[in-house]
């Protein structure tokens, strides 16, 4: 359920100085109704404040999101990939668009659908750019790590005025060289957007310290002629937050490395 710690009583104290009650009251019912009385009305009244900046303490941390949950979270925009489209189950056309976003505590991937991706046809969103997903949903992405997406009553605010201070944490990239000790078999499975993807987990030993790192797609091809006992060289490592774990992910193309 939303992440909520006010009444609707509570959250019109919040407002009082920019917004007369009766307004705001009056804007509370037209929206019941909009959304068909699905929402009670002190989540719309918590979306409404959020908008006007006046509930900041509502956003979460990117470190602290977990699976199937439903947060309000804030972001800089650290790279935006390209659009694609695809046919859903019932043949009707669709398109996602991947985005990477970072505060201070670590990043995750913001997934956009359909009439969302507007706001970066007319780049309105782009690196750098500051969002807030306000009652977004989290699922655990294909590629590892946390994703955020907006459901039917999730809101994106482009530069919101709360967050124009954000500042993200560092990219965390890494390479190591070491000896192979453990390949895990290769998993098929469907991506969102209708394409096959492939992941595999490696253990490597690099002195005396172990690291299990995920491979996907390409990077599950290129280890395959690496044998067990070899040394090999993989970079573009990057750390992920998973359900409050930390995870080492390899998803970049040319990636794994055979040593001569």
């Amino acid at each position: 359920m939303l992440r909520m710690h006010k009444t609707k009583i509570e959250l019109l104290k919040l407002i009082a100085d920019i917004k007369p009650i009766k307004e705001f009251e009056k804007e509370i019912n037209k929206q019941y109704k909009q959304y068909d009385e699905l929402i009670d009305k002190d989540t719309i009244a918590f979306l409404l404040v959020d908008q006007l900046g006046r509930n900041t303490q509502s956003i979460i941390k990117i470190a602290d999101l977990t699976a199937n949950g439903e947060y309000t979270v804030a972001g800089v925009v650290q790279n935006v990939s390209d659009s694609k489209s695809f046919k859903r189950k019932n043949g009707s056309p669709g398109k996602v668009v991947n985005l990477e976003i970072a505060d201070e505590s670590g990043s995750c991937r913001l997934v956009l659908w359909n009439g969302d991706i507007d706001s970066i046809k007319n780049k309105e969103i782009k690196p750098g750019t500051r969002v807030k997903i306000i009652n977004g949903y989290t699922k655990t992405g294909y590629t590892g790590g946390m994703e955020i997406h907006l459901g039917r009553w999730g809101l994106l605010e482009v530069e919101p005025s709360d967050v124009s201070s954000l500042q993200p944490t560092k990219e965390y990239s890494e390479e190591i060289t070491g000896v192979l000790l453990l390949k895990e078999p290769t998993k098929a499975f469907f991506k969102d957007d209708g394409e096959v993807g492939f992941v595999t987990s490696i253990t490597m030993k690099q002195q005396n310290t172990q690291k299990n790192l995920i491979l996907w797609d390409r990077n599950v091809k290129d280890i395959q002629p690496c044998r067990i006992g070899e040394t090999i060289t993989v970079s573009n490592i990057t750390k992920k937050w998973c359900n409050g774990k930390t995870e080492f992910h390899v998803t970049r193309n040319e990636s794994v490395k055979k040593q001569s």
